[in-house]
């Protein structure tokens, strides 16, 4: 691990938000890895309040990767059609069942290089299910994680993959997930992208944006 004046910042910036918002909770409500990793799907572009209210009737019908991997496009696509982008994201929900189901014995894999195979599946999928589904080191980044580590002076781009891996190397492993947790509860709750509440921000001492706001 990298220790530097970067690395002591973001331990602060946890140890802040950690102190107002703990260990958080994956807010898509799931059962198992399969439906979580399908609600992973459903969120692109999409809100999770959104994809909650979507999965019920959905995994009643296609809840397992057998029955998914056999369903019709249009039949998903009706049952998702509310998340946006629906087209795109049923082809993938059901070639990444077939994947599962032909190539990892019906398994979600726990692993990045398997994960990444999947269809629909990028960095940040694969990072909330590592981190979420499986208790392993992985750092989601999502917009949110994007404008935070940026408006606080972290990095000065915000590629995903550049933070992602600019915290990997700074930070335990284990705090990984919740960071990226932390992260997004607190864009949504105070540092928003519009109208940010820098006056009530625990985080407003140590902005590089927000604190002389």
């Amino acid at each position: 691990m990298i220790h530097d004046k970067k690395t002591e910042k973001l331990e602060a910036v946890y140890d802040l938000l950690y102190d107002i918002y703990g260990e958080c909770e994956c807010p898509l409500v799931h059962k198992n890895h399969f439906e979580l990793l399908v609600a992973v799907i459903l969120s692109a572009q999409c809100t999770d309040k959104r994809v909650n209210i979507i999965t019920p009737e959905l995994f009643r019908v296609f809840g397992t990767p057998e029955k998914m991997a056999s369903a019709a496009e249009e039949e998903v696509i009706e049952l998702i059609k509310t998340a946006g982008l629906a087209k795109s994201k049923a082809k993938n929900i059901i070639a990444a069942s077939q994947m599962l189901v032909n190539e990892f014995a019906s398994q979600v894999p726990d692993n990045m290089e398997d994960l990444l195979k999947l269809p629909g599946v990028g960095r940040k999928t694969a990072n909330v299910m590592l981190s979420n589904a499986f208790k392993k080191p992985g750092f989601p980044v999502d917009t949110h994680v994007r404008r935070l580590l940026v408006k606080l002076g972290l990095s000065r781009s915000d590629d995903p993959e550049k933070l992602e891996f600019m915290v990997n190397c700074r930070m335990d492993g284990v705090k990984l997930g919740n960071f990226s947790h932390l992260l997004i509860f607190h864009g949504r709750a105070v540092c928003k992208a519009v109208n940010p509440k820098c006056a009530e921000c625990v985080l407003k001492n140590i902005c590089k944006t927000g604190k002389n706001k």
